[in-house]
């Protein structure tokens, strides 16, 4: 399995690592800073890998292999097994989807506190992010969205810190309002990361993050859709 250095620190933006292999264009580390696709509903990120010789290896691409393991699509090849790289990620783009996640998961706790409503699917990438929320119960359901996203800001604004640490499965399991996910249960794994917004929300998550909500300026409503009998999707970005 590679390293994941992000869910030990969000914010390195740098790190030295050793190819384990390379698949044509994927390369393989022991150890990595880059947040891979579909992981946590994040989109991949970008970057450079620096090699051995001083060669500059774009990453424009970061995706799970089904060994679970960490591939980094780069632009050319050159890169080998035991070769030392140094690993740049694209700050701008991966800072703006860590504030939006962030975002994501107080407007999750805002609907689940007022409706109990579940997440039943997103995505975030660094201009927009979606999620969809089961919100049958609810008949005005995009004014439901509109007070949402006010409560959300409002939330936002009041810098609250945004902590992350690990926990056995089985005690955080016990948390109640831990999983938001409809129908979907955190891996089987024997611990699990937890992000919490104390007095505000607590999931288990394995995304980055920042480390206080007022580091997001808030969220606006780009659109609002009914996918369904039971699902509504919001789509919304980065208040400017």
């Amino acid at each position: 399995m590679t390293m994941l250095l992000y869910q030990e620190d969000s914010y390195l933006k740098e790190f030295d690592a050793v190819v384990v292999e390379v698949r044509e264009n994927r390369v393989v580390l022991d150890k990595t800073a880059f947040h891979p696709r579909p992981s946590g509903g994040l989109g991949a990120d970008t970057g450079v890998l620096l090699g051995p010789d001083g060669e500059v290896y774009k990453v424009t691409d970061t995706l799970i292999g089904d060994d679970k393991r960490v591939l980094h699509v780069v632009d050319k090849p050159g890169l080998k097994p035991g070769d030392r790289v140094h690993g740049v990620i694209d700050w701008e783009r991966r800072y703006k989807m860590m504030k939006l996640h962030t975002a994501s998961h107080v407007l999750a706790a805002v609907l689940y506190k007022k409706y109990g409503a579940l997440v039943t699917g997103g995505h975030i990438e660094p201009d927009i992010a979606k999620d969809d929320f089961d919100l049958s119960m609810v008949q005005d359901w995009k004014s439901a969205f509109r007070e949402a996203v006010e409560e959300t800001n409002r939330i936002l604004s009041e810098c609250h810190q945004v902590k992350v640490y690990w926990l056995p499965r089985e005690e955080a399991l016990k948390i109640p309002g831990l999983v938001k996910l409809a129908g979907k249960l955190p891996p089987s794994v024997d611990r699990l990361r937890i992000v919490e917004i104390p007095g505000i929300d607590i999931q288990a998550d394995g995304g980055p993050h920042v480390k206080n909500t007022c580091e997001v300026p808030g969220i606006e409503i780009v659109k609002l859709e009914s996918k369904g009998r039971r699902r509504r999707r919001i789509y919304y970005k980065l208040r400017e």
